[in-house]
């Protein structure tokens, strides 16, 4: 009977704890966290918020730019997910590191930087609210989130606290690096399949902490919105698309007639597809043939700038491949050929994170996905840093080569997702 009556308190404990991933044996998570509250509407002006949103954008192409001349592939990436989770790694900086992360990264003065970051986030969190009763029925769903874990006992400094909870909306888990790696591992990975609904379920993988792990900073990102115009499934069909050497695949088309914002440019097309909503849009960019490595040189803010002011409304008749692709990146070697080398080991200057000193960042990951099909768009990304002790035209636009792509908050401006698709059958 004692038995039966502990089974039945294991599951009832389960079943209560089901939302939090309840997992026998899971490791039990500290919350360490400033008393101060978030700060709710922060006093920010929108030439503010716009010089926030250009930065962010700016690393964006230059990590972009980065990243794709090491080889052509399918790429998706959050350059917002990446940029967010630096900046957390940002406000424990000091001196050179300080400097360098201020000019790589394009972030802000620290006065600004964490202030205008809370004021972003919460404009974000709150865009699912302008859809009408119509488009009350249609998915959309932005979920950004913060994460902090830091080694049970270091000594964590009260301003650097005080920064997280007020303007970041989190404390710091602690968790034990140094005895159970792999537990902490566990949890962070739990943490980031709940916070990506589950597409995302490892970005710790064997390894990848260690003993010597101090702290750890994560950011995840899931987006899910249905398109303001939906494809219809029946016009799907199966029709070649070209890749850059010339042969080709069949992958499945969609195909609208669409009344939206396109523009024909120097050697590319472009056309916007927003969301439900209108309030967060792709931007498709189609280089004309033979031109795709020469728009991707071009490609900059001033491009992107150029297609959302110049695109007139006009009737299109676009034809689209679905895609789903998945990218896993290393950023340590990337930002260091950008010139960030001092947040590394073994520099370092993050004196203002724990008391003592000698935090630096081993590792920088990053993971994201991105299905795009006729009902629209399902996109997730998480980063994780790790630190160690030491339109009236009518025209028309068919995506049938590689191409790039950028998911914008339309108000701002914000890079959320930027990739390009060089063959959806992969």
């Amino acid at each position: 009977m004692n038995r039966i009556r502990s089974a039945l308190r294991i599951i009832v404990l389960c079943l209560v704890f089901s939302l939090a991933g309840c997992q026998l044996g899971a490791p039990k998570v500290e919350l360490i966290q400033s008393e101060l509250p978030r700060v709710k509407l922060p006093n920010v002006t929108e030439a503010q918020v716009t010089q926030l949103a250009s930065g962010n954008n700016a690393f964006a192409l230059d990590l972009y730019h980065v990243i794709t001349a090491k080889g052509m592939d399918n790429l998706i990436f959050s350059p917002y997910s990446i940029w967010l989770a630096f900046s957390m790694v940002y406000a424990g900086a000091q001196g050179e590191t300080d400097a360098q992360m201020t000019q790589v990264l394009h972030f802000l003065p620290q006065d600004n930087q964490h202030l205008l970051v809370n004021a972003v986030d919460q404009q974000l969190h709150a865009l699912g609210n302008a859809r009408s009763e119509e488009e009350e029925s249609l998915p959309f769903q932005l979920n950004v989130a913060n994460s902090i874990w830091g080694q049970q006992g270091a000594a964590f400094k009260q301003p650097y606290l005080d920064v997280l909870a007020a303007q970041y909306g989190a404390g710091l888990r602690a968790v034990n690096f140094q005895e159970s790696p792999d537990e902490a591992g566990q949890a962070i990975n739990a943490w980031v399949s709940k916070e990506t609904g589950g597409h995302i379920k490892e970005i710790v993988t064997p390894g990848s902490l260690s003993s010597t792990t101090r702290l750890v900073l994560t950011n995840a990102i899931y987006f899910k919105a249905g398109w303001a115009d939906p494809f219809d499934p029946a016009d799907t069909t199966n029709a070649a698309f070209t890749l850059l050497d010339g042969s080709q695949v069949t992958i499945p088309q969609m195909h609208a007639q669409i009344r939206s914002k396109y523009m024909q440019g120097d050697g590319f097309q472009a056309v916007r597809l927003p969301y439900v909503g209108q309030t967060v849009e792709m931007w498709v960019i189609l280089p004309d043939q033979g031109k795709f490595e020469e728009i991707q040189k071009q490609l900059s803010t001033g491009l992107l700038d150029e297609a959302q002011v110049q695109a007139k409304a006009a009737e299109v008749t676009l034809t689209l491949p679905r895609f789903d692709i998945e990218s896993d990146l290393s950023l340590i070697e990337s930002l260091q050929s950008m010139g960030l080398m001092d947040a590394f080991c073994p520099q370092m200057d993050f004196n203002s994170m724990v008391e003592g000193g000698g935090l630096c960042i081993d590792n920088a990951l990053h993971r994201a996905t991105i299905t795009v099909d006729e009902n629209g768009t399902e996109a997730s990304a998480a980063t994780m840093v790790i630190l160690e002790m030491s339109l009236v035209n009518e025209t028309e636009m068919t995506v049938d080569r590689p191409f790039l792509f950028a998911i914008l908050a339309r108000e701002t401006g914000l890079i959320l997702f930027l990739g390009q698709v060089l063959n959806p059958a992969q």
